[in-house]
């Protein structure tokens, strides 16, 4: 641009047609500017929804990939939850059985029957009674009685 100026003033000579060119091209430089701004305008607007398109992308991409760690995560902690409560349960069982063998033990030796022995007794007199019950079914009633009351009598006199 100075060198187009310099070049005019030679030519020109005249203080009228320097001032013309540097008015016309200060017309230029102004009408230059005012497009640079109505392009940085629409191109920024353009390079603006083109910014809000790809931070949505990019904001998608993220909430999955969040998402899809998230749910790593908690199945891992499932998977420890679970095998804990394996080990607990396990330990807890082991605890219970030690001690009921320890009551066990403790209530033998003082001599407190086991569940296993009352049910064998049970099912001994269960036995015993219904032999008892058969041999007593040919007696008639009246003389079984008389010897009942017989037999009382004479552990009186006895």
């Amino acid at each position: 641009m100075v060198k187009k100026f310099k070049a005019m003033a030679r030519e020109a000579g005249s203080d009228g047609q320097l001032a013309a060119a540097i008015k016309d091209s200060a017309q230029q430089i102004w009408l230059a500017g005012l497009g640079a701004f109505s392009k940085a305008q629409e191109e920024g607007q353009k390079v603006f929804e083109a910014l809000v398109k790809e931070g949505n992308s990019l904001h998608k991409r993220t909430m999955k990939t969040t998402e899809d760690k998230v749910t790593d995560v908690t199945s891992k902690l499932g998977r420890v939850a679970g095998e804990f409560s394996k080990q607990a349960n396990g330990t807890w069982d082991k605890l219970e059985t030690v001690f009921e063998q320890r009551v066990e033990r403790a209530l033998s030796r003082l001599g407190v029957p086991s569940n296993k022995e009352i049910g064998t007794l049970t099912k001994r007199v269960e036995e015993l009674t219904a032999h008892v019950n058969k041999l007593t079914r040919g007696r008639p009633a009246a003389k079984r009685a008389r010897k009942s009351a017989k037999s009382a009598r004479s552990g009186k006199a006895a």
